[in-house]
């Protein structure tokens, strides 16, 4: 089915010059199999200030290290928008699915309730970064463009949905703007939630701590003498200041813990290499180690007033040491630098308890079928009453008083 699929991507494109989607009189929408041939300057200019995840050197590196692509179940089919002088207006990751995994916003029983009912369920279009359950945007254009390049871009990806013969479009951790955008075209709104922390003004990590109810602050510090006493050198260093043993090391703890969680890795060496080599100033890494040897470390990923948690491993186990590791420095170092946010990544429950603030996260789908349509729309009726009432009581019941209750 996935090279069916890719045949039909390659040659039965809309427009008479290939690849083109649809002509206006000043615009031209095209499908890009291939983000090298896209500017990268002019692609990063619509990017935004605090996402790396939709930057061009990091959806190239997924590209050109074929962790995308061929039969990884993502077909790079990137809507790019351009005016009447060639110059790029906006842009949309977008990609041709054959499953759906590493997307993180699960609709695995749509496609079961898909294949019971008769419908085949892939391929579909996803707009995402592909492994990467961060919000961010989906459609890239500057502010005052950004809802008529919407506009374009989901008509656009509904064009390409219907002669690909796809089942459905996903937009995946998007902004809230973007649902409504997409709301208005049809679009099904989904809203999941995460745990991300946010900086309140903070002064060091004592004033932080200063916010938690006692029986929460106590059990911190408790966690964070324990990781001390296993007598680690811990250091927080930037993409550049990590050696060849440093990086080699994180390749290995990221290998280690998806291959026991997944059974499969989405990343490769490659990836891991083209990382160092083109996006290293976006890279922080707080690492544990015993002598020269290290042993622990987590990899996040820094933009603008942002820190992303992205990738965690260990070759011993040390008690409270991932706490330290993937939450505790980074939230200093934050603090040190005075951005604005720390998103640790997916799941998280755990997290709560340690000072990061349920959030809502965003999606939004559109089915073929209408009585698949139909049956998901009353679905998520329920879900987001759901979610939002769960999240109303986190926050009830929460760990940390908010700057507005300490003052």
């Amino acid at each position: 089915m996935f090279r069916d699929a890719s045949a039909k991507a390659s040659t039965a494109l809309l427009g008479d010059a290939p690849g083109v989607v649809s002509k206006g009189a000043a615009l031209t929408v095209e499908v890009v199999t291939d983000i090298s041939s896209v500017e990268a300057e002019q692609w990063d200019a619509l990017a935004g200030d605090d996402n790396p995840f939709v930057e061009h050197a990091f959806l190239q590196a997924l590209e050109e290290s074929r962790c995308v692509g061929d039969d990884s179940g993502w077909l790079p089919l990137h809507l790019t928008l351009r005016d009447c002088s060639g110059a790029l207006a906006g842009a949309m990751p977008l990609y041709l699915k054959t499953d759906s995994y590493g997307e993180y916003i699960f609709d695995w029983s749509w496609a079961d309730a898909a294949m019971r009912g008769g419908i085949a369920y892939y391929p579909k279009l996803v707009s995402a970064v592909p492994f990467t359950p961060a919000t961010g945007p989906r459609v890239l254009a500057r502010d005052d463009d950004h809802e008529l390049v919407a506009q374009a871009l989901f008509r656009a990806a509904a064009d390409l949905e219907r002669r690909l013969g796809c089942s459905s479009t996903h937009v995946l951790f998007c902004s809230p703007e973007e649902q409504r955008l997409a709301a208005e075209g049809g679009f099904l709104s989904r809203v999941t939630t995460q745990f991300h922390w946010q900086n309140d003004g903070y002064e060091s990590f004592d004033d932080f701590l200063a916010t938690f109810r006692s029986q929460n602050r106590k059990a911190v510090r408790r966690e964070r003498r324990k990781a001390r006493e296993a007598g680690l050198r811990i250091e927080v260093l930037r993409g550049d200041e990590l050696g060849d043993h440093q990086w080699e090391s994180l390749y290995a703890f990221y290998r280690d813990t998806t291959t026991r969680k997944w059974g499969q890795p989405y990343l490769n060496r490659r990836f891991f290499e083209l990382l160092r080599e083109r996006l290293a100033e976006r890279v922080v890494a707080s690492l544990a180690h015993d002598g020269e040897r290290c042993v622990a470390g987590a990899l996040c990923m820094h933009k603008g007033a942002h820190l992303y948690g992205r990738y965690w491993g260990c070759v011993e186990s040390y008690d409270m040491l991932h706490f330290e590791l993937c939450y505790y420095r980074p939230i200093e170092l934050c603090i040190a630098r005075g951005w604005s946010r720390f998103d640790a990544g997916a799941q998280g429950g755990h997290k709560y308890h340690r000072g990061f603030r349920p959030v809502l996260t965003w999606s939004a789908h559109r089915l073929v079928s209408p009585e698949l349509h139909d049956a998901v729309g009353r679905y998520l009726v329920h879900e987001r009453a759901a979610v939002r009432a769960h999240c109303e009581q986190l926050r009830d019941e929460r760990p940390c008083r908010s700057v507005r209750e300490r003052t």
